[in-house]
């Protein structure tokens, strides 16, 4: 089975004004990341959109992250639904396709009991085989959170592997890694606390600045990996403002805006959000300069 650490950009959904993925784009920043250093990507994570998009435009954008990386780095596609069923079909779509993991997601308009939530993750590990699952779990923006004790039986679950908890409570994640006694490694989220998250234990992160920032993102995860914290907080305050624009602006919109800086024609958010203005573009600019981005 596949082992991930490291750095895992979430990959934008460039999208034309037809409806149609833009498959070209998607490959140039594909190909980017990975002449960049990371290691591995996640479309259909957060920054993807994923609850804008109809299951042709997913299965098209898995498909063409998997065509464009070529072997030479893991993709963990996100699976995110509001049924078991849909969810099972999702992951055994992208199975098919050849990701390498699969990142699980529960999307939920009503909340869901601690039982609820464990069968659907358990079922997507089921359908994902031998595949490795990653869970996720974002209070912000989910109806239903996986608790402490459903995430410490799904850990003993063979495939569950990993997990990416975007809490951004540390407290949270030493409870999970003391919990899951190393059978279940944790991903940390976002630009602002992975050095801490690498500190308690963690493996690396899974987050949307790591499209507009690899290499500063690689020279953190490096300076951690080796035990450098004195370095790698000097690297890791700095991003802090990458997390301050984001919290005033969208996410996607931020990260497509930023992209689009640096060169990548992907697009605006896709409706109903709403296209960034003028000022936010330059606000967003002067961002990456500080940061050495652009």
């Amino acid at each position: 089975m596949t082992s991930f650490s490291g750095v895992y950009p979430y990959l934008v959904s460039p999208v034309t004004d037809g409806g149609q993925i833009d498959k070209p784009v998607l490959t140039a920043l594909v190909e980017h990341l990975i002449n960049s250093g990371v290691h591995g990507l996640t479309p259909l994570g957060s920054t993807g959109e994923f609850a804008y998009l109809n299951a042709e435009q997913r299965t098209e954008i898995v498909k063409t992250v998997v065509e464009a990386a070529r072997g030479r780095v893991p993709v963990i596609a996100g699976v995110a639904a509001t049924t078991i069923q849909d969810a099972v079909a999702q992951t055994a779509r992208y199975a098919a396709l050849g990701v390498d993991g699969i990142l699980a997601i529960l999307e939920a308009y009503f909340p869901v009991p601690d039982q609820g939530v464990e069968d659907y993750f358990r079922a997507i590990a089921t359908a994902a085989g031998k595949l490795p699952v990653v869970l996720y779990t974002n209070p912000q923006f989910q109806r239903s959170d996986l608790s402490l004790p459903v995430i410490e039986r799904l850990s003993l679950v063979e495939n569950i592997n990993y997990i990416k908890d975007a809490s951004t409570n540390t407290g949270r994640l030493l409870s999970i890694i003391e919990r899951t006694q190393g059978r279940m490694q944790v991903f940390a989220a976002s630009a602002h606390i992975p050095a801490c998250v690498m500190l308690i234990g963690g493996v690396g992160w899974m987050a949307g600045p790591a499209c507009i920032v690899p290499k500063q993102s690689l020279a953190l995860y490096e300076a951690a990996k080796q035990g450098d914290w004195k370095k790698a907080m000097e690297l890791q305050r700095p991003l802090w403002r990458i997390n301050e624009i984001f919290a005033k602006y969208s996410i996607a919109g931020c990260i497509k805006a930023a992209l689009q800086l640096q060169g990548f024609a992907v697009g605006d958010p896709l409706a109903p959000q709403v296209p960034l203005n003028e000022a936010a573009y330059d606000e967003i600019a002067e961002v990456l300069r500080s940061v050495g981005a652009l």
